[in-house]
């Protein structure tokens, strides 16, 4: 059990292909929690995840209760511009679940509201009002990765120019 992406209801086919890639990249399972905006057949979807679907760790929950059955929530780690602590502060671990809302309305106000003390956001100038998904993904969990000094088959990813 390693860190996992998990992506509530997302809308936008590039966006989880391009998330499923970056998962690929760094051996992160994905999550994904239906309804989904688009068919995993979908041509944009493979197209934007390039040939490494085979490579990614799959999981598809029909819903939220679904998802919340089989992660616990302490693995959580919610990310939103409604966040109040950076998500340079998360206490990452090793099989951190970084969760995810979708490009339009972001995190449910359910899952906000129940887990505030877990809410993290990456820092933006004021007036804009969100990042690109698969660009929030990769900014976090990439942070994740080096807080925790995970490594791949290359050996340490170089993060100094040491």
């Amino acid at each position: 059990m390693g860190l996992a992406v998990a992506l509530i209801e997302p809308q936008i086919p590039p966006n989880t292909g391009n998330v499923a890639r970056l998962c690929a990249a760094t051996d992160t399972a994905l999550h994904l929690v239906e309804p989904l905006g688009f068919s995993l057949e979908d041509d944009e979807l493979k197209r934007a995840g390039l040939d490494y679907w085979d490579q990614v760790d799959v999981w598809v929950h029909p819903e939220w209760r679904a998802f919340r059955h089989v992660i616990a929530r302490e693995r959580c780690f919610y990310f939103s511009s409604h966040g109040e602590r950076s998500y340079l502060d998360a206490p990452y671990t090793p099989n951190s679940v970084l969760v995810f809302g979708n490009e339009t309305d972001g995190l449910p106000q359910r899952v906000l509201g129940k887990h505030p003390q877990r809410v993290y956001r990456i820092p933006m100038r004021e007036g804009i009002r969100c990042l690109n998904l698969a660009t929030a993904v990769g900014i976090v969990l990439y942070e994740a990765i080096r807080q925790l000094g995970l490594t791949f088959d290359a050996g340490p990813i170089p993060f100094t120019s040491e």
